[in-house]
């Protein structure tokens, strides 16, 4: 078993995998460690690449998705697929300087066993982006309750063996990797390091997914939309008991109420707010069905590397593929 294993999930990310090959050899000379790479079914020559750099290092594993199913469920089966004391992610993209491992690993020996790496500034990130993070991680923490997720975001760290074999023990297809291990209680602790700009390529973390993490961090963690909802819908259903003793006390009087505009208004404000929160209630059903059918999460097309290129063992429950993309 090796010290360290470093985990890195990869789309088109050709042109980077050289030099973040050499820069862990540079800093991570002194620990026995291992590196597998999860190819999110990219379009460029990932995997060829990877496979040149595996073919002269026995420490390197690479695993080619069937399609592509998206960056958390690369790292689960990364983080599935590792066999050191500790797992550090690491992207791709060389945003995250591998320098910092080093701290990481400090801080998972003086006791932490998640260790987030939290970003202090991200040079040549959009306002856009960063609003959208900081929006993010305060649902997560102030909506959602997992106070154990950095209040600037983190998605670099390093996680122990006890961690990773409790991850291992779910299975669930519609959630973010980073709320569960939040989730999942142990001893946090941080580092702070700044976040570098792309070097090469474009990030495939589109809006779409962005939001769709959103959905699943939320649902998969709290019922309080359900529970706002009835505490919605019991205020209105007061609201109009009142203005029905409203309108009766008026039509006894003889001032029937006026007003054709005003009821439509509300009736079409009304029926909005039913069918977004039948909407809410239609994510929480589909997710529902999403589990109890039991899909596995990814299908590997290939492995490479390890020693001879021979094929990884398969775990007990296999992990394959679901509808729909990530």
């Amino acid at each position: 078993m090796p010290e360290l294993s470093i985990v890195t999930p990869a789309h088109n990310e050709e042109a980077n995998l050289p030099l973040l090959y050499a820069a862990l050899q540079e800093h991570l000379a002194a620990y026995d460690w291992e590196w597998i790479l999860v190819d999110d079914h990219s379009s460029d020559n990932t995997l060829g690449v990877f496979s040149r750099l595996a073919a002269a290092d026995a420490r390197l594993r690479g695993i080619r998705f069937s399609r592509n199913f998206g960056s958390h469920k690369a790292l689960i089966c990364g983080l599935r697929e590792a066999r050191g004391q500790a797992a550090v992610i690491l992207a791709a993209d060389l945003q995250d300087p591998p320098q910092v491992i080093a701290q990481l690993y400090a801080a998972w020996k003086a006791g932490d066993q998640v260790v987030w790496a939290v970003r202090t500034r991200r040079p040549g990130e959009t306002g856009s982006n960063l609003a959208f993070g900081r929006l993010y991680y305060w649902i997560m923490r102030r909506f959602v309750g997992l106070t154990s997720m950095p209040a600037t975001g983190a998605d670099f760290f390093l996680a122990d063996r006890r961690v990773l074999d409790a991850l291992a023990q779910f299975r669930e297809n519609n959630v973010s990797l980073f709320a569960l291990i939040g989730s999942l209680g142990f001893r946090h602790g941080h580092i702070d390091y700044v976040k570098e700009a792309r070097q090469h390529g474009r990030s495939s973390w589109t809006f779409a997914k962005k939001f769709k993490l959103v959905l699943d961090s939320i649902i998969a963690f709290t019922y309080l939309p359900i529970r706002y909802m009835m505490a919605f819908g019991s205020l209105v259903g007061l609201g109009g008991f009142l203005y029905s003793l409203f309108v009766v006390y008026n039509y006894t009087h003889g001032s029937p109420s006026q007003g054709w505009s005003s009821l439509m208004v509300v009736v079409l404000m009304l029926g909005g707010m039913q069918m977004m929160m039948l909407g809410v209630l239609g994510e929480y059903i589909w997710r529902t069905l999403d589990e109890s059918r039991a899909r596995p999460l990814y299908l590997v097309e290939q492995v490479v590397g390890g020693g001879g290129g021979q094929e990884l063992p398969e775990p007990a429950e296999k992990p394959l593929s679901k509808d729909g993309q990530d």
